[in-house]
């Protein structure tokens, strides 16, 4: 069985939530949303995973978020320090990434991900309460339903 933490990067037009396992150090899955699909994801990675914990970034966003859960699921949600987190998002995917080709040439603070960093921006808030970095398995990209 995983033992699963839920970490959400919140925001009033879109949400970023990661799934970490503690003990295999990886990322079970990852996604961008809407908040009005938050509830519907929670829950069902609580059936398929039975995580344990919510951290939930205190930035804009995170107190909708965070009653659309509590108002209906008996979890405790730690909040946790976002400040930063977009631009460690940044540096975060190109770790995970590397860009490849001439692109790989140029400094990275000049190129910009090819994707949304919401999901991304969850993992960092993760790796910064655990204090640990996450791999994630193969080229995974982190589904968006926007």
């Amino acid at each position: 069985m995983n033992e699963a933490i839920l970490s959400i990067d919140p925001g009033t037009r879109k949400c970023g939530l990661v799934l970490v396992d503690i003990k295999s150090q990886i990322v079970i899955e990852g996604i961008i949303l809407p908040p009005n699909l938050i509830f519907e994801w929670v829950s069902k990675w609580q059936i398929d995973y039975c995580f344990s914990e919510i951290l939930l970034g205190n930035g804009t966003g995170s107190e909708m978020i965070k009653r659309i859960i509590s108002e209906k699921m008996k979890f405790e949600i730690k909040i946790v320090e976002e400040k930063g987190s977009t631009l460690r998002s940044r540096n975060r995917y190109w770790e995970l990434w590397p860009p490849k080709g001439l692109i790989s040439l140029l400094p990275r603070g000049l190129i910009l991900p090819p994707e949304e960093l919401d999901a991304v921006a969850a993992l960092v808030l993760a790796e910064d309460y655990l204090n640990r970095k996450f791999a994630v398995p193969k080229r995974k990209s982190f589904k968006t339903l926007l």
